[in-house]
């Protein structure tokens, strides 16, 4: 292990599952620190200064949805990923509208999430130091010109369509909830099937093929994603 090894924070009470994660994650060369409650997690975010958090929902002294929320309340900015047998989309959409970064479902596996801690943490990189030229497979997105292109083409999108993609941008890799996007893009005054028919308008414009998306991912009964940077 280098000494500049990411840091990351295991929180679960399960042990096979600490134990899982910790042989996982140190194979692929990350330095690995556990918490089997919350207390010893608040304790160790202070003292390990990880890089990331892994994060299971149903500790014995306190909820995972309240620990979220209480580091994200303290200003809390680095990336949590979200590890819970629950697999409901309230408990789901709660964890991300807290400030979670990603949600993973148990049974998973550790190429999953191994991808998605690459991602949480490639993110949190990119919004340090957001660069105005955004780019993900063939699309384009220069934040500072407005500029869309799809494989060297320009694409002409409407102020609404653009305000969406401008925030799927700005959190590339994350899963944004519907509400998150109503919130954001119209101030919460519509409903999901409005953004839906946006989000369509839009796919029909960047995607190769709408129906079957490389750039704008569906999180069924959630909300979207936008496609990792390059």
């Amino acid at each position: 292990m280098t000494e500049n090894a990411v840091r990351i924070l295991i929180v679960d009470d399960e042990p096979p599952i600490r134990k899982l994660l910790r042989v996982g994650l140190s194979a692929q060369a990350y330095a690995v620190s556990e918490a089997m409650n919350a207390k010893v997690a608040m304790e160790l975010a202070v003292s390990d200064k990880p890089d990331l958090i892994i994060l299971d929902l149903g500790l014995p002294d306190m909820s995972g949805h309240d620990l979220l929320a209480k580091w994200r309340g303290e200003g809390m900015t680095l990336p949590i990923v979200i590890l819970s047998s629950r697999t409901d989309e309230a408990g789901i959409v709660k964890a991300l509208e807290l400030g979670a970064d990603d949600y993973v479902t148990k049974p998973f596996g550790m190429s999953e999430l191994g991808a998605r801690i690459r991602v949480a943490l490639r993110h949190r990189l990119q919004a340090q130091g957001e660069k105005p030229v955004f780019q993900t497979g063939e699309l384009s997105v220069d934040l500072v010109k407005r500029i869309v292109k799809v494989a060297g083409r320009d694409v002409k999108l409407s102020p609404k369509e653009y305000d969406i993609l401008r925030i799927l941008v700005q959190h590339a890799g994350k899963v944004l909830t519907h509400r998150f996007l109503l919130e954001h893009v119209w101030d919460g005054l519509t409903d999901v099937q409005y953004l839906r028919v946006y989000v369509r308008q839009l796919r029909q414009k960047i995607e190769a093929t709408p129906d079957q998306p490389r750039f704008i991912l569906t999180e069924t009964g959630v909300g979207y994603r936008l496609a990792a940077p390059d």
